[in-house]
């Protein structure tokens, strides 16, 4: 009968481990009779896989005696298994400039400011233009300095509404890249925001609502050719030529907002004068004193193309400007709010009209009986659905809404940070 026995020898080394099988002789000679197979005898000199010396060198001294009288003893010694190389460190220093730019863009303003400063390297890398495209600082008090300092990295999209703007204090005179900018009712001062303009060329979207601005600013403003959407809602402080001279350089405007700025007769003529005759969207609305019915004559029929129009809070317009609305073949949104003089019989005659009229802002001309006479006579119309205009505006909806025309900002300050 065969017996397996696992003997374990320590080693000098610490890591050798033995493997003993024990023979009975006699009683395998009778299994291999059995079978068929006939036993060799055992040579006592052949020593080839019995290394009695070896082995009883490496036994401990208690145990040597037992080992000597067992010579049907073999053993696998194992080489002891050599150490694993360790795995090669990988360093910062060997990660492609690609790999760390895609990790950078994961950072928050500030933690991208103290990275910049922890070598050259992640310096030059920090600064790097595609990390600094949209920059969101709405609602921010920012010192002296750091609009400037931020602005030159090459920012595309910045959305700073609502914010204490400093002065901008630019190192270069070189010009920014800037293309979509939103300073809504910012507390800001005329020459800092000379400052950040007379630097932009190549604006397509551009919101300063509720600003005071200058002649130089509007110079400015004229020199970006390529704007698409201007909003310069509530604004003050410049004359019709400056005016002028914008809306006959900005020819490519589709979305203009002018309402309520503080325009004079002087400031009506030249807008509806000038204005590109290709505009489609126009609020042109707070105009108690100013606009006439000849004056919106002439608006109406250098822009043919309007799709949505917003009147609202000119009191001077009358019955007689209806005829004018029919001409407006697009006209799909139309703001006509406490415009006083206007009927609802007009607006039921406007809305059976075969214009194609989604919406109308009536506030304070109808009654409830009337208004409830309108919903019902035109169902395909909503009528008062929406108490502000969107024209020209970079954010609509929601507050939270962080969206700058549609741009979603990536570049953000967390709730904590503060400059």
């Amino acid at each position: 009968m065969l017996r397996r026995h696992l003997r374990e020898i320590p080693a000098s080394n610490g890591n050798v481990s033995n493997f003993g099988w024990s023979w009975d002789s006699n009683k395998a000679s009778d299994l291999l009779c059995g079978m068929g197979v006939s036993p060799m005898e055992k040579d006592p000199q052949d020593l080839e896989n019995t290394p009695q010396d070896q082995m009883i060198k490496m036994t401990p001294p208690h145990k040597r005696q037992n080992l000597k009288e067992r010579d049907d003893v073999f053993v696998i010694a194992r080489r002891p298994r050599q150490a694993r190389a360790l795995q090669p460190v990988i360093s910062w220093d060997a990660l492609p400039d690609e790999l760390l730019l895609s990790i950078l863009s994961y950072l928050h303003l500030t933690e991208l400011l103290r990275v910049s400063r922890v070598c050259k390297r992640w310096h030059r890398l920090s600064s790097d233009e595609s990390l600094w495209h949209s920059l969101d600082l709405c609602g921010k008090h920012l010192a002296d300095g750091v609009v400037g300092k931020l602005l030159s990295m090459g920012v595309v999209v910045f959305r700073c509404p609502r914010s204490c703007i400093g002065e901008p204090i630019f190192k270069k005179t070189r010009p920014l890249r800037l293309q979509h900018v939103d300073l809504s009712n910012c507390t800001v001062s005329v020459d800092a925001l000379h400052g950040i303009l007379s630097r932009c060329h190549k604006l397509q979207n551009l919101s300063l609502e509720g600003l005071t601005l200058s002649d130089e600013i509007m110079h400015g403003i004229a020199k970006n050719s390529a704007m698409e959407r201007l909003n310069l809602g509530g604004c003050s402080g410049f004359s019709p030529e400056t005016l002028k001279e914008m809306l006959s350089n900005c020819t490519r405007v589709e979305e203009l907002n002018l309402s309520w700025c503080d325009f004079t007769a002087d400031h009506i003529k030249v807008t509806v004068n000038h204005i590109p005759s290709h505009i489609t969207q126009l609020n042109f609305s707070g105009y108690r004193q100013n606009l006439e019915i000849p004056d919106l004559k002439s608006l109406l029929e250098r822009c043919p193309k309007l799709t949505h129009l917003d009147l609202s809070d000119s009191v001077l317009l009358t019955s007689e400007c209806f005829p004018m609305f029919q001409q407006l073949t697009h006209l799909q949104h139309l703001g006509l709010s406490r415009c006083y003089q206007i009927s609802p019989a007009n607006l039921l005659e406007l809305g059976q009209a075969t214009l194609p009229l989604k919406t109308l802002s009536v506030f304070g001309i109808v009654t409830d009986t009337s208004f409830q006479l309108l919903k019902e006579s035109l169902p395909h119309i909503k009528i008062n659905c929406s108490f502000f205009s969107t024209i020209g505006r970079p954010t609509t909806g929601h507050k939270r809404n962080r969206e700058i025309w549609g741009m979603k900002c990536k570049l953000t300050l967390n709730r904590t940070d503060l400059f």
